[in-house]
């Protein structure tokens, strides 16, 4: 599993010609991406490791609080171009990416995760759709974790 995660003042993913819309205030944005071999283990890691990451200041304006200690929201969209080769050519291979009968039921489980870690609800988008996704970026902040690399 692979995140970019995105310290945000506000976040939101509208898939037109629907009315979805999901929308969050302070918090972050996660974008994610899964491969085959993805477990259950990585993906409590992940939601784990986002829930508690220190990114938000404390009164001290460090950096030490989480989004759960902030009461923070979260938005997570899928984005299997997180794991595009460019390796050869100009034109990105997907193949390394989960195939949509494997990634739904790792990205429901992991938004699932991810709720009970952060106590709350989370926003979502919606797998596999033509998303429209804006943001505010805060400080910026943008952190990338990949659950097989663990760095």
């Amino acid at each position: 599993m692979r995140v970019v995660i995105q310290r945000v003042k506000n976040a939101r993913v509208d898939i037109p010609d629907t009315g979805y819309s999901a929308s969050i205030g302070n918090g972050l944005l996660v974008l994610a991406a899964f491969v085959d071999d993805d477990t259950d283990a990585a993906l409590d890691w992940m939601a784990r490791k986002i829930s508690s990451l220190r990114i938000f200041d404390d009164a001290n304006g460090v950096m030490n609080l989480s989004v759960r200690d902030t009461g923070g929201e979260v938005l997570v969209v899928s984005q299997f171009t997180l794991y595009a080769s460019t390796a050869r050519g100009n034109r990105p291979s997907y193949l390394k990416a989960a195939k949509p009968d494997v990634a739904v039921p790792l990205y429901e489980r992991f938004c699932s995760m991810l709720e009970a870690c952060v106590g709350k609800e989370i926003g979502r988008g919606v797998f596999g759709a033509d998303m429209k996704v804006s943001l505010l970026n805060d400080g910026p902040v943008t952190i990338i974790i990949d659950s097989q690399i663990k760095e």
